[in-house]
């Protein structure tokens, strides 16, 4: 397969259109990758597998998958009912020296200012190689929606910043939280402690609640 990298927006929109309704065996034939008997061990192919058709160049995970075109790209699991099976990975939080750090210039409003949202069939009762690529989505914030991550963003990192890291819950925020991001407990890093002092935890990530992302599908045409 000669590869695809997207002119403009609207180029990545048309195929990521047609996508849809194909199975991932017939995407994995097309882009020549090998499916895996299942995602125990490779959580990541079927996000892989979309960048590889889509031509997503993004080197590095700070930048957005279509650099050059300001969107980031997001695979979305969803049940029979259209729902989403899981919370969406944002960014990895800063724990230390994010004194100054401001929504302008963060991960989350960067990542999220332009996403295409493509739904996947997620049921594990679906074979892997059987589950369809369903309408992509192009999604913008509007205002309330862009206020609302605004306002969560600020709170939880006004809670790390006071050292509360430890007592921060997936209940917390309305459209983001924070959860344990890390392949294994093991895994430790720095943070701020209650009284000031340095702690070892277990590193944090933005997630947009499931609730958030059902709003984005259905306010879309995707059904």
């Amino acid at each position: 397969m000669p590869n695809f990298y997207p002119s403009n927006e609207q180029d990545l929109l048309n195929r990521a259109k047609l996508a849809a309704g194909y199975n991932f065996a017939e995407i994995a034939q097309f882009v020549n990758m090998p499916i895996p008997a299942n995602l125990n061990k490779q959580k990541g192919w079927v996000g892989n597998l979309i960048e590889t058709y889509l031509g997503a160049n993004a080197g590095s995970k700070a930048e957005r998958d279509f650099a050059d075109l300001g969107i980031e790209l997001k695979t979305i699991p969803i049940n029979k009912q259209g729902k989403p099976l899981e919370t969406t990975f944002v960014s990895v939080i800063p724990l230390m020296a994010n004194h100054g750090v401001i929504w302008e210039t963060s991960h989350v409003k960067y990542k999220l200012s332009k996403v295409l949202w493509i739904p996947i069939e997620g049921e594990r009762s679906i074979p892997l190689a059987e589950r369809k690529v369903g309408h992509p989505i192009l999604w913008k914030p509007t205002f309330q929606q862009e206020q609302q991550l605004r306002q969560d963003w600020q709170e939880l990192m006004d809670m790390i910043a006071l050292g509360q890291v430890e007592k921060i819950t997936a209940r917390y925020g309305t459209y983001l939280q924070i959860r344990p991001k890390a392949a294994n407990g093991k895994a430790l890093t720095e943070a701020i402690g209650e009284n000031g002092e340095i702690i070892l935890t277990r590193p944090r990530g933005f997630y947009l609640k499931k609730s958030f992302t059902l709003q984005i599908l259905q306010n879309s045409n995707f059904n």
